[in-house]
């Protein structure tokens, strides 16, 4: 249950942070993947920072930042 959780978490997340980032979407697949990484690099950004929760609604916000963070990054190394 916890792997369906953490699909559809990811899944919210990358559809997010997209739609923040550039404005629309970029498919299931992509949002999907991004949102995924978006979580472990948020996850890991936050832990950094001292930062956390256990909720669901924290994992999300973490999630999109790191999905943010990580379309940013993607966008400086497409720019080159």
């Amino acid at each position: 249950m916890a792997f369906l959780w953490f699909i559809l978490i990811g899944l919210v997340a990358g559809y997010l942070g997209s739609l923040i980032f550039k404005g629309s979407g970029n498919g299931l697949l992509i949002n999907l993947i991004v949102g995924i990484i978006g979580g472990f690099l948020g996850g890991w950004l936050f832990g950094l920072l001292g930062i956390g929760g256990t909720s669901i609604v924290w994992s999300l916000i973490s999630a999109v930042v790191g999905a943010i963070l990580l379309l940013w990054i993607v966008s400086l190394i497409k720019k080159k």
